[in-house]
Formats: C-alpha cells, structure tokens, sequence
C-alpha cells in the first residue's frame, strides 16, 4: 500500500501522517460531539466505513461530516480529484484487494472507503418543520431498501425519513451505497414510539397517507395537500394495525399487470413521485 502525505497545507509540528502502514485499521479517537441535537438512536459505533464513490464523494462534501481517513485506488481518487473534492483529511492509496480487505465481505466499494462518525440525527420536530413531505417506515429493516428510499426521497422532495428506534438499519456503509449520496441530503429520524410521533406529525398539519395493498382507494385519487406523511409498511407484513389506524388516509397504487406488489422500495418511488407532484 502506497502512503500519501496530506494534501499540501502548512505543516503543523506534530503531523499525524507519519502513521504505520496500516493505520486504516488502527482505532482512531472518537469524533467531537456535534452541536446538533441528536436522537437517542445516533449512540451508534463511534465510526464506520462508507464505500462507493456516490456515497463517499458526498459525504466529503458533507460539512456535517466528521471523516476521519481515506482508502483509495490511484484512479479512484483521480475522480475524486475531477469531481471538485478538496481533500484535507489522510489519504492513503491503495490496492482494490486491500480496500476490499477492509470492508464487509462483498462490499463493492469502487475503489474508496472512507472512515467517518455516523451524522448526528436529528429530533422529529427540528426536521419535519417546513417540510412538505416526508415518510414514515414502519418497521423496514432492509438497509438496502431503506437506502433505496432515502434516494427516492432526494429525487422526489422529501426532507426526512422516520424510523423506529427498534426494528430499523444503522448508518451502514450499505445503506449508504444504496442511498448513493443521499444520506447526506435527508434527515434520518428515529423515534421511540411511532404511533406518538404521528399524532405529532398532525398536529404540525401533516395529512398521513397510509401506503396498503388492500386499500379500496388509489393514490391518485386521495385528496391530500401538502405537508404531507407517506407511511409505509414491512414487505409481507404492512402496516401494524396501530400505524394504520393513526392514519389519515389508506391508498393503493393502481396495478394493472400480472403482479399486485412491488418492492417498498420501489412502491415508495411511485408514491413519492405522485405525492410530489402535488407540491
């Protein structure tokens, strides 16, 4: 594995560069407190690894972010480079093999691996306040999926995703990677009690919108403005009977092929999309 020097800035005194070849795997200290209020969940590993050049060229574009080390090809961060990132954290170069060394068996990491501090998450108020839209998971545990959404959430509008505190994904690097970027533009928002923070969710004038394949009414035809809830059940097992009862409305997407279902992920895509049309 190469080693690079920080990129050039006046050296201070005592210059951390000089670390053993594999200072990519050492300990570092924990990150700063930010002066954001966080939620109960945001006491999550103290850091972890985000792969894939989306995720991690936004997260270092993120001034929230608290990065810490960088694991690079020579080509990966050439990109980099072209994108306009101005790295001032550690870098070291390295091989494919030996990035991949680093990361969870599997992780396609295209070359970059970035050590950084979870983002603090935010309470429901402070992220909901002024927003349009936004969507409640119900017990979603997919990260994949949950990744999935949050881009949908940045193509499409939505200012926050709120999960439960219990039976929800960590800020994983594979979350990220399917986010491709996006967690870094939509709050993550976790909650103890999902049934009180959609009472309120009303009382800050939200309409919920309960997403349920066995609704009698389609999405299009709800008659719903803005600020407004898209709430979305567990594939197999929807929404729970409390969830479903503390929404406004239940639509359905119209089907009109073979198949009645999609993916949440997807099904929440076509929500979004048609929700966001009526902002």
């Amino acid at each position: 594995m190469a080693k690079n020097k920080r990129p050039p800035k006046p050296k201070p005194a005592s210059s951390h560069q000089k670390s053993p070849r594999r200072d990519h795997q050492s300990r570092p200290r924990p990150a700063k407190p930010s002066n954001a209020k966080p939620s109960k969940a945001a006491s999550a590993p103290s850091n972890s690894h985000l792969y894939g050049h989306h995720a991690v060229q936004a997260a270092l574009a993120n001034p929230n972010r608290q990065n810490s080390h960088l694991l690079a090809t020579s080509h990966a961060l050439k990109s980099l480079e072209k994108s306009g990132i101005n790295l001032s954290i550690p870098y070291d170069i390295a091989t494919s093999e030996e990035i991949g060394a680093s990361l969870p068996q599997g992780a396609v990491h295209q070359g970059l691996a970035l050590k950084t501090a979870p983002l603090p998450e935010p309470h429901l108020a402070d992220a909901c306040e002024n927003a349009p839209l936004v969507v409640i998971l119900d017990q979603v545990t997919d990260p994949h999926n949950v990744g999935a959404i949050l881009r949908s959430c940045a193509v499409f509008g939505a200012n926050a995703v709120i999960m439960t505190e219990r039976h929800s994904p960590p800020q994983s690097g594979v979350l990220a990677k399917s986010a491709s970027g996006a967690l870094e533009h939509v709050a993550l928002v976790r909650v103890t009690n999902l049934a009180r923070a959609m009472e309120e969710l009303k009382k800050m004038g939200f309409q919920l919108i309960g997403l349920d394949g066995e609704a009698e009414t389609d999405l299009p035809d709800i008659d719903a403005s803005p600020p407004v809830v898209l709430v979305m059940g567990a594939e197999g097992a929807g929404l729970r009977r409390l969830t479903r009862e503390n929404c406004d409305w239940l639509a359905k997407l119209p089907a009109k092929g073979p198949l009645a279902s999609l993916n949440v992920s997807n099904a929440a895509a076509v929500a979004l999309y048609e929700v966001s049309k009526r902002l």
